[in-house]
């Protein structure tokens, strides 16, 4: 069986989706189907299928979510000494070696990467070529537009 790596941030997320899903989201849909069943014949009653549909939605992400946490490994890089090298659950710090552009990144599980927060899958094409170097490397990132070198300057374990 094959883990997939998750930060501790990551399975709270999880963790939390799961407990909102089961303890609030899964009630309310089952009494709305209830109430919509109330109503008389299902063939043509719209609120019933919409909440049957919300049902199977609700129940597929409670499987997904479950499915995911009992493969996770969860890694607290905090706990992780300090160093140079880049692994996942860190923040780096890399500059764009052609226009001096800098930006951070942290490496974390496919299902947390969230670009709008700077939060890179392991999985991606940036962190693959990354991971495993140090402070002061460089990294080329094959792109769909070219190869883009990039200079690791800072490495955190935050």
């Amino acid at each position: 069986m094959q883990k997939f790596p998750m930060t501790v941030e990551g399975e709270k997320a999880l963790r939390q989706e799961l407990e909102q899903l089961k303890k609030v989201d899964r009630p309310r849909i089952t009494a709305a189907i209830a109430e919509a069943r109330e109503h008389g014949d299902l063939k043509e009653n719209a609120e019933y299928h919409a909440a049957r549909e919300q049902q199977g939605f609700c129940e597929g992400r409670i499987q997904d979510i479950e499915a995911k946490l009992s493969n996770a490994q969860v890694i607290d890089v905090c706990s992780i000494p300090e160093g140079e090298k880049v692994i996942f659950g860190v923040t780096v710090k890399i500059i764009n070696t052609e226009t001096d552009e800098e930006i951070t990144y942290k490496i974390v599980g496919e299902d947390e990467a969230n670009i709008k927060q700077n939060k890179i899958s392991v999985t991606s094409p940036i962190a693959r070529s990354l991971i495993g170097k140090e402070v002061g490397e460089t990294a080329v990132v094959r792109a769909p537009g070219g190869d883009i070198e990039y200079e690791i300057d800072e490495v955190r374990h935050i």
